[in-house]
């Protein structure tokens, strides 16, 4: 019997944290409960070099900042120290002083005369002093970073027209590299790749320097070099996990993550990729390395990520169903036939347990995922795509009884609809994206899979979107039994809609334009049929507030299935400046008086727009040899207490 749970634990800022429930951890095997809880280890290892990459200046500053809450001379009575356990808060949340959404750096509450007195009566041994560095100095180095709200702004910044890599605080670029040298330096490296049509991932795992000569050179990420360190700790945790592995192939798998760590080579990564991505059999899976590039505005380089799972086998019958018929979907897809995959390969789907989030996955997680990210890999061998029903779950019930939907939805009839379907929508939603959009598609013999640059995470977000909004009202998900009848699909079309148009502004601060991928995706699609002709979608006003309303089901997905068609065009032919025009027209700028009266009837909720999580403790239980008898889970650990512990214990970089 799986434990009770308060899935909600405490709220901050614009945050709220949850719990996630291990649903059925109970009844896995003595050997899997080990390999989960070995490569729960390697994903907690990895936090420091998220932390590094978000910012140069995020691990001084969070130490500095954790040595003044625990330090028992510091007042704790004081506004300003309650002002920094809320900054603190965040940081963690964050993986850094930058939002981890909007990627704009939040302004403490507490001044620096306050830091100053503070820092002073630290012991310095628990300080991150540079050698002959003094606490006062220490200070000065931070300052510009936590007080100057000019002192690099943001994280990512994807501003058209802007130098993205000198105006952008990520931590993959050395300061003083401009965009164009950095484009520069790899579009050599691709134009002498021997190998074109199977290239490694250029820049994945690097930073980009400057030699004292002047030239650019990379330094890589692996044991003995940039991040070794914490990659050192997870190769130790990779290797016990590799001796209790399920099967050989996940042994292999999991032993040339290890090789490719040691040595840093692109192509034992690509070789990791294929032999995961065809690892099957298990139960028990996970994600560690250098993953998603949203975090770098020239969507090349990997912030690391950890996730451990298991296989939810209720939830992944629902999964196995759509990628079983994946040729279907792709050979009625609405696109251009030169950009279908004339044979879909390994499309594997399926419904995880989230068992720990690590890195850029932690506090904050996804709730599906599909990779590899390589299109040439994806052709060749197929994909993994996953749903993470427990992070789903601990959503759901957040959210009852917030009464979000009856203020922005238009009326009671459509939200009736959405009650009665939205939860089973929602879920496939996730899954068609997932498990077939990221998959669908392909590129055109000789087109640069970089060739869309800061606009490609936006526009293959877009992509997988529009291909599971356009099919999840296809009568075939009805035949499939994977929909009730085929009105279910209006409640995922209406709430896509209402989100695009109105209610993801409230992740928006005024006068901000919008410039996470996710949201740039979600906006262009929304605004596209709202431009459209025949007023399949309509902004409307009633009682002075607006609303979303959709007067034709059938032609808004006529409209969806013209847009999917154009925007799998431009990611197929790398038609960069269709890109652009696409994402700068509709899915960037932000109506004031719009957004104003959206945050207005928000804040009357009372809600916090962004959820994250907290970790359960794996607890190995030994006998008196020391050998693990069980691994046992434990949900008592709060926020604060975990990330304390986090920084303590998994503390490799400062």
């Amino acid at each position: 019997m799986e434990p009770n749970l308060n899935f909600v634990d405490e709220r901050f800022a614009d945050l709220q944290l949850l719990r996630y429930r291990l649903n059925g951890f109970s009844s896995l095997s003595l050997r899997q409960k080990k390999l989960v809880f070995f490569l729960a280890k390697a994903a907690l290892y990895g936090r420091d070099i998220t932390f590094d990459q978000h910012g140069a200046f995020n691990l001084p500053i969070r130490k500095t900042l954790e040595a003044v809450y625990l330090n028992p001379l510091t007042n704790r009575d004081d506004s300003q120290f309650e002002a920094l356990e809320v900054y603190l808060k965040r940081l963690w949340f964050s993986n850094g002083i930058y939002h981890h959404y909007g990627s704009d750096k939040f302004q403490p509450g507490f001044d620096e005369p306050w830091l100053r007195q503070a820092v002073a009566v630290v012991p310095q041994e628990q300080l991150p002093l540079l050698p002959g560095e003094t606490p006062e100095r220490l200070v000065d180095r931070l300052s510009p970073a936590l007080f100057d709200p000019d002192f690099l702004p943001k994280r990512v910044n994807q501003r058209d027209g802007d130098d993205l890599v000198a105006t952008s605080a990520c931590n993959f670029y050395e300061r003083g590299i401009s965009q164009h040298e950095a484009e520069q330096y790899y579009a050599r490296q691709k134009a002498h790749c021997p190998t074109p049509q199977r290239p490694p991932s250029f820049g994945l795992n690097t930073t980009l320097v400057r030699g004292n000569d002047g030239q650019l050179r990379e330094e890589p990420w692996h044991v003995g070099g940039r991040y070794g360190a914490a990659i050192t700790h997870i190769v130790n945790w990779l290797r016990q996990a590799s001796t209790v592995a399920e099967n050989e192939r996940q042994r292999r798998a999991i032993d040339l993550l290890v090789a490719y760590y040691e040595t840093g080579d692109l192509q034992l990564f690509n070789d990791y990729c294929i032999e995961w991505v065809g690892e099957q059999e298990g139960s028990v899976d996970f994600i560690n390395g250098f993953i998603e590039v949203y975090g770098d505005p020239l969507g090349l380089k990997g912030t690391w990520e950890g996730l451990v799972e298991y296989c939810d086998e209720e939830a992944t019958r629902r999964t196995q169903t759509i990628s079983r018929h994946a040729q279907w979907f792709e050979d009625h897809s609405p696109v251009d036939p030169r950009f279908r995959k004339p044979h879909v390969k390994g499309v594997s789907a399926r419904a995880i347990c989230a068992a720990m989030l690590g890195g850029d996955e932690y506090p904050a997680t996804a709730i599906g995922i599909n990779l590899p990210n390589a299109d040439w890999i994806r052709a060749e061998y197929g994909s993994k795509s996953i749903t993470i029903s427990n992070i789903t779950e601990a959503y759901n019930h957040a959210a009852q009884g917030s009464g979000f939907r009856e203020e922005f939805v238009i009326d009671s009839d459509t939200l009736d609809l959405i009650r009665r379907y939205d939860d089973s929508c929602d879920s496939l939603h996730t899954d068609l994206h997932e498990c077939l959009g990221h998959g669908s598609g392909q590129l055109l013999p000789g087109t640069d899979p970089d060739a869309l640059k800061a606009y490609g995470s936006t526009i293959e977000e877009a992509r997988a979107d529009l291909f599971a909004l356009y099919y999840i009202a296809d009568p075939k998900l009805v035949e499939l039994k994977l929909l009730p009848d085929t009105q279910a699909y209006r409640a995922q079309y209406y709430t896509y809609l209402m989100n695009g148009l109105l209610t993801q502004l409230t992740r928006l601060a005024p006068g901000t334009q919008i410039e996470e991928a996710h949201m740039r995706n979600r906006a262009l699609i929304a605004r596209w049929c709202l431009s459209q002709p025949g007023g399949a979608v309509r902004m409307v006003s009633r009682k002075g507030k607006t609303y979303v309303e959709i007067a034709d089901y059938g032609l808004l997905r006529q409209h969806f299935a013209t847009l999917l068609a154009e925007v799998q065009r431009i990611k197929s032919e790398g038609d960069y400046e269709g890109a652009r025009q696409l994402v700068e027209q509709y899915g960037v700028s932000v109506d004031p008086t719009l957004h104003a009266e959206v945050l207005d009837r928000y804040k009357r909720l009372n809600l916090a727009p962004y959820k994250g999580f907290v970790n359960p403790r794996l607890v190995p239980v030994t006998d008196a040899q020391g050998e693990i008898t069980d691994i046992l889970t434990d949900y008592s650990e709060g926020y604060t207490q975990q990330m304390l512990r986090y920084s303590q214990q998994y503390a490799t970089l400062i």
